[in-house]
């Protein structure tokens, strides 16, 4: 399977982005990364409450199939992180790299 790679972009509710920015590096990039994703950095722009960050699958079966498991997995569950409680708007944009 070729290498997936996603620029996502996330507006978040005003007040929350350090909250946000805390638990997406304690809590989701270590289960990402379990399960084989990789993170290409992330950033915050304070100015417009967004919180953008690279995420890529190298793995044998789909970025699609990948997500999933993910989203099924019991340490997501547990987790107890909703995204529509910080996020107000998303823009997730498959890219391809030319350097």
């Amino acid at each position: 399977m070729a290498r997936t790679t996603q620029l996502r972009t996330y507006t978040i509710r005003d007040g929350l982005l350090d909250e946000r920015a805390r638990r997406w590096r304690d809590e989701i990039v270590p289960l990402r990364l379990e399960l084989g994703f990789e993170i290409g950095g992330a950033w915050l722009d304070h100015e417009r409450s967004q919180f953008v960050w690279v995420i890529a699958y190298p793995g044998p079966e789909s970025f699609e199939e990948a997500n999933r498991r993910y989203w099924a997995s019991p340490k997501r569950a547990v987790m107890g992180l909703d995204p529509a409680d910080y996020l107000v708007d998303r823009d997730v944009r498959t890219v391809a790299a030319v350097y």
